[in-house]
Parts: C-alpha cells; structure tokens; sequence
C-alpha cells in the first residue's frame, strides 16, 4: 500500500473558526478570480419561457420534480460547451427536447429555443443571448452580444439554404460596422478572437467582451459522481479527475504528492462526512499495476472505498472536486489565460443525491469556504428538504422553481 500516512489535519469544530471559514468568507465580499457568468436566461427553454436566474458563488435551484431544476444546468452546460466552441449538434444531441412543451411552429414548420447569459469581468457586465432552431434543421439563427450600452455582435439567418449567418460586429472605425459571414453550428462569440482585427478601439471593445464571456463559460467542470464505477481499481496515470469521477484513485495518487495542503483539506472533510474516523486518504497498487482508494483509519487499519456506500463517495468525490482545482479535473480550460485569472465553475445536478444532512452542510461549508477566495464557484440543484437546509448556511444563495 502506497500514499497512506496519517495526515495532519483540522477537527471539524476547526474548520468552522479557520480564517478561510464559511462565517467569515459569508460577511466579506467574494471577489472572482476571473470573469464568471452572474445571470442565466432561459427566454424560451424545456419548460422555462421568459426566465432569469441570479448566479452567485454558491448557488442551488431547488424545488419539486419536473419544476425545470436540471433543465436549468442544462441549459448553462450548452452554453459552456458553445462558448469552447463545441458544434452545435454534440451539444444539443436531442434539440427537440429543448423546444418549450405547446410550442407551435410557424408557417415555416419551424421550432426553436432561446437561451442566454451574462458574465461579469473587466470589460463590464456583457450579455449574450443565443436563438436556435432545433426543427426541421438545427442551427443558430441568432445571437446578440452587448456590453457597455452598445450591441456589439449580432447574427441572423438571411438565407435557408446556406449553412451561414450573417455577422456584424461593433468597429468604430473608418468602416463602423464589419459585416461577414460566420457558420450556423458555432457560437459566434467565441469565433470572434480569430475574426477581429484589435486595430480600433471598437475592435478592441468586441474583443473585450467576446473573450470575457468565452473565458467566463469554458471555466466550467460539470460533475456527477457514479458510485457504481468509483469501486473498481483504475489504471495508474489516468490522474485528471474524469466527468463520473470513476478513476478517483489515480487522482488521489497524485494530490498526495502534488497538492499536500490541499489534499490534507480532502482527508479533514472524510472525517467530517464518512462514518467512523478517517486519518488518511490515499491508494493501494493492487498486483496488476492498478491502483485501489484507500481510507486510512488509525492503528494501521484501512477501508478499500468499495466498501463505502454511494452517499460517502458521492460525498468523497464531491469534496475532491472542490478542492483539486482545474489542473486536476478533465476539462478544457482557457489554457491561454493563467489559472489566477479564471473561476473554476462547478455544475453538480443532484447535489443532493445519496447524501444526508451532513453530509451536505459539510459540503455546502466547504465550497463557501474554498470560493472565498474567488477561484470557485458552486451551481447545483436539490430536492426541496435539502434547500430548506442549504438556505441555513451563510453565503448559499437557493433559486426556489417551485410554483
């Protein structure tokens, strides 16, 4: 057995009087490391028509079944994935679903949604609202980026039977307004830092906002943990945590070494959130080279993490997503922008799941905690009892979808 040494770490009682603390993080301002998105639209969307949602650093949908909680992730993923550059149709492989339920089509026999957001940075608060046509053919048939007053992309579909739209872009130059056209699968936003020039202040302005926005949603990490893969041992080397959290031992391999504060945090919150007492973290390289997750217990003891249930490793690996940060989470980050300058995102649909009420205030604690100092940002939905309990914690902010 490997990476497996008690750790030195604070109680639970510790970590609510520490100066990163949730009480004191909840009294002082959070201020973002990088632009991050502060409002998500959903104008016309599943079961959204004509909504507009606060985004804070910590923030959970809540209400009933079918009240449009994982729509709402949904819909912020597709735009995280569109401003990566992602192609429309491996974002939306279902767009009909996306269509307002009694949505009618026009004479065209056409069908669509409208979604948008806006991002915070240093270029302002920037807008951008995203249309798209999911019958009878998927496309953008329109996007609007504003900042500052002044419209500084728009796109819109002049001709059926061209796989464009026509783009004009904000220039203030000798020519104030530069027209071309751009693909009809790809977010136009985020193909403006290759199409723009930078001569004029214009220029500059759109790019601004255009590479604000793009930053503001490729810093996104969506998780959803599954227990069901996270018991089997993984291959060593395969250390960036993945979307299902399935290869967490190769990453705890390699917090050990690499991240030792960090990963000191990471055991401090398996004491807090596993049954008995956890005095280490870290992995077994079984005889085929493969590496098992191991809980320290003390005395020696040890617990392979198959023998936990799904609410302790949803838990588990919720806390490690937390904590690790963008170079260790699978995930296409603006690698031309320093990570001090991005706001890791995480998107967790289901928070809640599997876990108790501890286990989620522990979690709810650590990620006001850890965001205070403006590196990360929490959006997750829940059921309705767990936001009853998520509105208790200082610096949670619970959008209610309940009617």
């Amino acid at each position: 057995m490997t990476a497996l040494r008690p750790e030195t770490f604070p109680t639970p009682s510790a970590l609510s009087t520490a100066p990163d603390s949730t009480s004191l993080a909840a009294r002082r301002p959070v201020r973002s490391a990088g632009p991050v998105v502060t409002e998500l639209r959903l104008s016309a969307f599943a079961s959204h028509r004509g909504a507009a949602f606060p985004v804070g650093p910590v923030t959970l949908f809540g209400g009933p079944g079918g009240s449009g909680k994982s729509s709402a992730l949904r819909a912020y993923e597709a735009l995280a994935r569109l401003g990566g550059g992602d192609p429309l149709d491996e974002v939306f492989p279902d767009p009909a679903a996306c269509v307002p339920e009694g949505a009618a089509a026009d004479a065209q026999g056409r069908r669509g949604f409208r979604i948008g957001c806006t991002a915070d940075g240093p270029a302002g608060p920037v807008r951008l609202d995203v249309a798209v046509q999911a019958e009878p053919t998927l496309r953008i048939v329109g996007e609007r980026l504003t900042g500052g007053g002044e419209t500084l992309l728009t796109t819109a579909l002049r001709d059926p039977g061209r796989a464009t739209v026509q783009a004009a872009w904000h220039t203030a130059g000798a020519v104030p307004v530069t027209r071309a056209p751009l693909p009809d699968d790809r977010l136009g936003t985020a193909l403006l830092p290759l199409r723009v020039a930078g001569r004029t202040e214009g220029q500059l302005r759109v790019l601004a906002a255009a590479e604000q926005m793009v930053v503001a949603l490729r810093s996104v990490f969506a998780c959803e943990p599954r227990p069901q893969l996270m018991r089997a041992p993984v291959p060593a080397g395969d250390d960036r945590l993945r979307r299902g959290c399935d290869n967490l031992a190769a990453v705890l391999e390699r917090t050990h070494t690499q991240c030792v504060q960090r990963h000191a945090r990471l055991v401090a919150a398996a004491h807090a959130g596993c049954a008995g007492t956890v005095t280490a973290l870290g992995v077994e390289r079984l005889g085929d080279g493969s590496l098992r997750a191991m809980l320290g217990r003390g005395g020696g003891r040890a617990t392979p993490v198959d023998r936990l249930g799904d609410g302790e490793l949803r838990y588990l690996a919720l806390a490690l997503v937390l904590l690790t940060g963008q170079g260790l989470l699978a995930m296409d980050a603006a690698g031309e922008v320093p990570s001090a300058m991005q706001t890791l995102t995480v998107l967790a649909d289901g928070l809640d799941r599997d876990l108790d009420g501890r286990q989620l205030r522990e979690l709810l604690a650590l990620a006001v905690s850890v965001g205070a100092a403006g590196h990360l940002r929490l959006i997750g939905t829940v059921t309705e009892p767990s936001a009853e309990r998520a509105r208790e914690t200082p610096g949670v902010t619970v959008v209610d979808l309940g009617p």
